[in-house]
């Protein structure tokens, strides 16, 4: 897959900052959560991730955002909204940056994840148990990049998603192929990453 003008060496016209939400009751649990069902309207913020998220926008040492796009399930919306807040933002939903779905492994044990990464490392492009394709994630959170560069200038981004389309981001964005995501440092929740 080409990242086109989007690598690492390209100059963009706005700043990015890339959040994961905030420690969530599915993190709590230790469950997948990861399809609209069941990631629209639960599995939220636990006390953890709020008290995460009321650190981090005390001591905010990043640059400020003037613009915030988040995944529209619970956690990530409950995460960009407590910033928008803080800054005085509006929120802007994008359903591009939702979380990778997992397909069969929805709602199990989150042990089950390096079933998938495992898989991942053979190929990109596998949907095996219905597995959202490493390959999917990347196109759709690339275009999210690409559409604002396109139509904007000079603004600061904050992108709230999830931990592995975030990954898959980066490594896209390095021009590394995708089948290494896991190679990148894991996103710790509500963590972020400045764009260089």
């Amino acid at each position: 897959m080409s990242n086109g003008f989007l690598n690492a060496s390209t100059q963009r016209r706005n700043r990015y900052l890339l959040m994961r939400h905030g420690h969530s009751q599915a993190n709590a649990q230790g469950l997948i959560i990861s399809t609209p069902e069941r990631g629209l309207e639960a599995f939220g913020l636990s006390s953890q991730g709020i008290a995460q998220l009321d650190a981090l926008l005390l001591d905010w040492r990043w640059p400020t955002p003037t613009r915030i796009l988040h995944s529209d399930f619970l956690r990530t919306t409950e995460t960009a909204a407590r910033v928008a807040t803080h800054f005085a933002l509006p929120l802007q939903r994008e359903p591009r940056l939702r979380e990778r779905n997992f397909g069969d492994f929805e709602g199990q044990a989150d042990d089950q994840y390096p079933c998938v990464w495992a898989l991942d490392t053979r190929s990109a492009e596998h949907v095996e148990h219905g597995v959202e394709s490493v390959v999917s994630v990347a196109e759709r959170m690339q275009a999210v990049i690409e559409e604002l560069e396109h139509s904007t200038a000079g603004e600061t981004v904050l992108l709230v998603s999830h931990g592995d389309p975030l990954q898959i981001l980066l490594t896209a964005l390095k021009g590394r192929p995708l089948s290494q995501h896991r190679d990148q440092e894991p996103l710790a929740p509500a963590s972020l990453t400045v764009l260089s």
